[in-house]
């Protein structure tokens, strides 16, 4: 029994030490990056009622919540996303707001997901909301941060899929599928399952640039130059039109971000998260097969909660990308900057005062009465296994 009241329940863990150390810094270099663009912060709590992330909305599927009741009967579950909340909490406090509004958070999510997929079921994420602008440049804000983000992390090398909702929309509308098609078109995609969906299309009587269209689904690389080429093929079908000519308007602005060389586009990208509009978009990096970072825009989602306002917004999976940074050998500095004073059991006064003043001069210090049967040798090991600089003795 006392033996497994130290295991932590499945797709949950501890973080301690050093490890805590490091992510602690990292979150604060995230959510510095989101000041500097001008974004306030917010917290919203870590449960709502059921109905804010229901299906209507298009979150996380009712099975893979956490739900449970309060005394007065009403169905909780613990956030599994930020995005519908922080859109209930915009809805009520900037109802009657024109301008836009910019929120940042960090904290964490909790996801029911099955154990044998191997992931965390609670992860820690910080983020950013831009709430009332539909504008192109939202858009290219926002990839700029996501940028900026994982460059002030510590990355070089990683790569930001970028496609449009409208484009999948499109061609489920042009083609008239029923709803069985495209949850089976959907999973094929979702599975990265790109022979699937050849197969699939070729199952469907299309028009020829239908075709064309449905095949770029299977394409995860694409360049500007041929999302260009697509425009040809889309005459027809105006919501897809829509989406190439949004994605390169899009490229016009990450040029002038000088970002553009950070992006690939992906016409077949689709999001378990039904309520995304327009851009949707990953970003991926050596280390983790997982995205980093997970956004769109969702220009109807606050409607549900009353408000119209077009919207973006991303999140940064901290938990993968501490992972990534540790598998590309990428270090989080820790600073060295703490002290320890070490004092015999007469010399307390003088420790205390000494602790004392230069915790007032804005230093950590770690006090440790001498245990006689420890050497001098086991207390600067202990200082040096917790990167502590100096080790001030009272004897």
């Amino acid at each position: 029994m006392k033996e497994q009241l130290l295991h932590t329940p499945d797709g949950v863990r501890d973080i301690y030490n050093g490890e805590c150390k490091k992510k602690l810094i990292l979150q604060d270099k995230l959510h510095q990056v989101l000041l500097k663009y001008g974004y306030q912060d917010i917290q919203t709590p870590t449960f709502e009622f059921f109905n804010i992330f229901s299906s209507q909305i298009g979150t996380t599927p009712s099975r893979d919540l956490y739900k449970f009741f309060d005394k007065e009967g009403n169905t909780l579950v613990l956030r599994p996303d930020f995005t519908p909340s922080i859109a209930r909490s915009a809805a009520k406090y900037y109802m009657d707001e024109q301008m836009p509004v910019k929120l940042c958070y960090i904290g964490n999510t909790f996801t029911n997901s099955n154990s044998y997929q191997g992931r965390l079921k609670e992860i820690t994420q910080s983020g950013a909301e831009l709430i009332g602008d539909g504008s192109t440049a939202a858009d290219a804000e926002i990839l700029a941060m996501v940028v900026d983000s994982l460059k002030t992390a510590g990355l070089s090398e990683f790569q930001i899929s970028v496609g449009h909702a409208q484009f999948f929309g499109g061609l489920v509308k042009a083609a008239g599928l029923q709803e069985e098609e495209e949850a089976e078109l959907r999973s094929l995609i979702s599975n990265k399952n790109f022979f699937g969906v050849e197969e699939f299309v070729d199952t469907m009587d299309l028009e020829e640039n239908l075709g064309k269209l449905f095949y770029m689904l299977g394409n995860f690389d694409l360049k500007i130059e041929e999302i260009k080429e697509a425009k040809k093929y889309a005459k027809a079908y105006p919501d897809i039109l829509e989406a190439i000519v949004k994605l390169e308007e899009l490229d016009e602005f990450l040029k002038v971000y000088g970002i553009d060389k950070y992006i690939s586009y992906e016409l077949g990208i689709i999001s378990n998260y039904h309520y995304y509009t327009g851009i949707i978009f990953y970003a991926y990096t050596f280390g983790t097969g997982e995205p980093i970072v997970k956004g769109g825009r969702y220009d109807k989602l606050l409607e549900y909660f009353g408000k119209a306002a077009p919207s973006i917004g991303f999140a940064i999976v901290v938990d993968q990308l501490m992972s990534a940074l540790s598998r590309q050998k990428i270090e989080i500095a820790v600073p060295n900057d703490s002290q320890l004073i070490v004092y015999e059991a007469g010399k307390f006064k003088e420790a205390v005062a000494k602790a004392t003043q230069l915790r007032k001069d804005g230093q950590k210090v770690e006090m440790l009465m001498k245990d006689p049967s420890r050497t001098k040798e086991d207390y600067n090991s202990y200082a040096c296994k917790n990167q502590i600089k100096n080790v001030i003795w009272f004897q």
